[in-house]
C-alpha cells in the first residue's frame, strides 16, 4: 500500500491504517511504502516490485496514483485506489470516487479488475511520464500554479478561488497543436487560446468535468481548446464547465485524437494535477496500459 507521507499524517492519517487492517482482516498480507519524498516513494516501490509484489494499493489522491502509474504501466500487476485524496479525479474516472474505506477494500479483495487506458506524455529534454486523468495547459495550468500555492481552503472550493484570481491576469496564448485525429489523418492548428486540455478521463480540479465525453478505455484522448474570451463572457462560462455542457459554446471546441504535440511559450503543463514540465511535449494514448482493480460495469 503506497501512502502520502501528507494523508498519513493529516486529516486522513487514520484511513491508512484501519485500510491496512481490512486488507489483512481478508486475508491479504499488506505492507505499507511511505517515502519522505517522491523519489524516496517511488525506489520504495520499485522494490516492493522487484520482490514479487502481486498488486499495488494506493492510499491517498490523484498525485500519489501518477507517482504509483509510472511504475505499473505495461506490466500485469494491478492498482487498486482508496480515494482519500482531495480530487480523487481517477478513482472517479473508473467509478471508484464515492467509495468509503470498506467499500474500496472490499472490491480489491474480490479481486475482478479492468483494463484502462493511460496518456504517455514525451519532451524533448527528459524522460516522458505517463498520466491517467486530464493534462491541462495554458489558464487551467496556471490555476494549478495558483491552487498548489494555498494553503486554505482544501478541495474544490481551492480551485474555484484560483480561476477568479487568475481572471486578473486574463489572456490570449499564441499555441500552435499538431493532431493526429482518431481516424488516422493529421493537420495543424495555430492561434491564441485560452487553454488546451488532453483528457483521458473526464475531470481535473476535485470533478469538474473539462473533458465531458471522454472515456478512459476508448482508445483516444479528448482535446478540449478555448478560444481567447473576454472576462464577464468566460465567468458566466464557469458554470457551464462544473456542469460539463461547455462544449456547446461557440468558444470551446473538441477533438478526439490518438496524438497531439503541444506547443506555447512559457506554458507549464501539469498532469494528474501534478507538473509535469513546460511546453512543447507530445502526448499519446497507450490503450489498455493498465490493469486496475475496478467494478462491475
Amino acid at each position: 500500500m503506497l501512502v502520502n507521507p501528507a494523508a498519513r499524517a493529516g486529516a486522513h492519517g487514520r484511513a491508512v491504517p484501519e485500510a491496512a487492517e481490512r486488507l489483512r482482516a481478508r486475508g491479504i498480507r499488506t505492507t505499507v511504502l511511505s517515502g519522505g519524498s517522491a523519489a524516496e516513494s517511488t525506489r520504495l516501490l520499485r522494490t516492493a516490485l522487484s520482490l514479487g509484489t502481486e498488486a499495488v494499493v494506493v492510499a491517498g489522491g490523484d498525485g500519489t496514483v501518477h507517482l504509483a502509474i509510472q511504475e505499473l504501466a505495461g506490466t500485469p500487476v494491478p492498482l487498486g485506489i482508496i480515494p482519500i485524496g482531495t480530487g480523487n479525479d481517477m478513482a472517479a474516472a473508473v467509478g471508484l470516487g464515492d467509495l468509503d474505506i470498506a467499500g474500496a477494500v472490499e472490491l480489491i479483495a474480490r479481486g475482478r479488475t479492468r483494463r484502462i487506458d493511460l496518456a504517455r506524455i514525451s519532451r524533448a529534454d527528459g524522460p516522458g511520464e505517463f498520466f491517467g486523468t486530464v493534462l491541462a495547459s495554458g489558464f487551467d495550468s496556471r490555476v494549478n500554479d495558483r491552487a498548489n500555492a494555498m494553503r486554505w481552503p482544501r478541495g474544490r472550493s481551492r480551485y474555484t478561488i484560483a480561476i477568479l484570481r487568475e481572471f486578473l491576469t486574463l489572456r490570449g496564448i499564441p499555441y500552435t497543436l499538431d493532431l493526429v485525429r482518431a481516424d488516422g489523418t493529421q493537420e495543424r492548428l495555430s492561434g491564441d487560446l485560452l487553454m488546451a486540455t488532453v483528457g483521458n478521463g473526464r475531470t481535473y480540479g476535485g470533478r469538474i468535468p473539462i473533458c465531458p465525453d471522454a472515456d478512459i478505455a476508448d482508445g483516444v484522448l479528448d482535446l478540449t481548446l478555448v478560444r481567447p474570451v473576454g472576462r464577464l463572457r468566460l465567468l458566466r462560462l464557469l458554470p457551464r464547465v462544473y456542469r460539463g455542457t461547455h462544449t456547446g459554446v461557440a468558444e470551446v471546441s473538441t477533438h478526439r485524437v490518438t496524438r497531439v504535440r503541444m506547443d506555447a511559450a512559457g506554458v507549464t503543463a501539469y498532469a494528474d494535477g501534478e507538473p509535469v514540465g513546460a511546453l512543447p511535449l507530445e502526448i499519446e494514448v497507450v490503450p489498455a496500459a493498465l490493469s486496475l482493480f475496478a467494478p462491475d460495469g
